[in-house]
């Protein structure tokens, strides 16, 4: 992968590994939350459901890669509907409390590590939710192609897409000191993404898309087909 890449990965390592273990531990759970963030809990519950009903109703015998699971809401559901789950993350702490709060018998593997790592092996559905908003647009669609070489089915990822107000944001939160502030969304606008998927994976295609905005909460999931 580039520089960029692994510069973004070790920013985002010690980010949620350390800096925001807590704040995401609760914000994934049932406790309460200030409004803000309760937005951000809704937008998040709201893009899960999108990209689970994008996969096969029945999972069974399917493998499917987490990749960014967090604290695991979405890998336990997949692992629910019968798929035999990798659920890896960078950020050990939410990998523990993901593995703490799935329940017994399911089928998952959760893993602290690189979501690129080949010795993950094959899959049959790859899903990456909100785990690669942080990354430029060439550096996702590097990702979603070193994906594509070893998924069979479908790709579903999620960006930040380039609206007035993220982009704004994103040029307000360059003006405060790096030790202030967490890895900065990078905007991506549908287009260049479509375009980049295209040249970089022509055996693959860029299938349903959708946009969740809940409050300061906005999404957008993708999917690539590599069937």
């Amino acid at each position: 992968m580039t520089a960029t890449y692994a510069s973004y990965r070790s920013k985002l390592e010690t980010y949620f590994d350390r800096t925001a273990s807590k704040t995401w531990e609760q914000l994934t759970s049932d406790a309460p939350v200030s409004r803000i963030r309760a937005t951000v809990r809704a937008g998040r519950d709201r893009m899960r459901a999108t990209i689970l009903s994008w996969l096969p109703a029945d999972l069974s015998g399917l493998r499917l890669l987490d990749a960014g699971c967090g604290t695991g809401a979405l890998a336990v559901e997949a692992a629910q509907r019968g798929a035999q789950v990798v659920a890896i993350d960078i950020a050990g702490s939410l990998v523990h409390v993901a593995r703490d709060r799935s329940p017994p018998g399911l089928s998952i593997d959760w893993k602290v590590g690189d979501m690129l790592d080949p010795s993950l092996g094959r899959f049959d559905h790859v899903v990456a939710m909100d785990s690669l908003i942080h990354y430029p647009a060439f550096d996702i669609v590097d990702v979603l192609r070193s994906l594509a070489d070893r998924t069979s089915g479908s790709i579903v990822y999620t960006f930040a897409p380039a609206t007035p107000m993220l982009t704004a944001m994103h040029n307000v939160g360059k003006l405060f000191p790096r030790s202030d502030r967490a890895p900065a969304i990078i905007p991506a606008t549908e287009r260049l993404l479509r375009t980049l998927a295209s040249n970089a994976m022509p055996h693959a295609r860029v299938g349903r898309t959708q946009r969740i905005a809940s409050g300061f909460y906005t999404s957008q999931a993708m999917e690539i087909v590599t069937a």
